[in-house]
């Protein structure tokens, strides 16, 4: 079995989607993450009526619900 750390190592420099607890979902390049699931995503974005493209972001990780991979 996988720990989850693991799983994000292997996701780095691919697409993520991380929901956060104001229910958002930004999607991005996973370019780091710590032991704390805080994240460094590039390219990132909000899809909702239109897209609002944020550029660079970084994620704490006690605001993340979940990381699933991109499409």
């Amino acid at each position: 079995m996988q720990r989850p750390l693991d799983v994000l190592g292997s996701s780095v420099d691919k697409t993520v989607i991380v929901k956060i607890k104001n229910g958002e979902n930004i999607s991005g390049t996973l370019k780091a993450f710590d032991s704390h699931i805080n994240i460094w995503l590039d390219d990132a974005s909000i899809k909702g009526e239109k897209e609002l493209k944020l550029g660079k972001v970084l994620l704490r990780g006690d605001s993340i619900i979940y990381v699933s991979p991109g499409k």
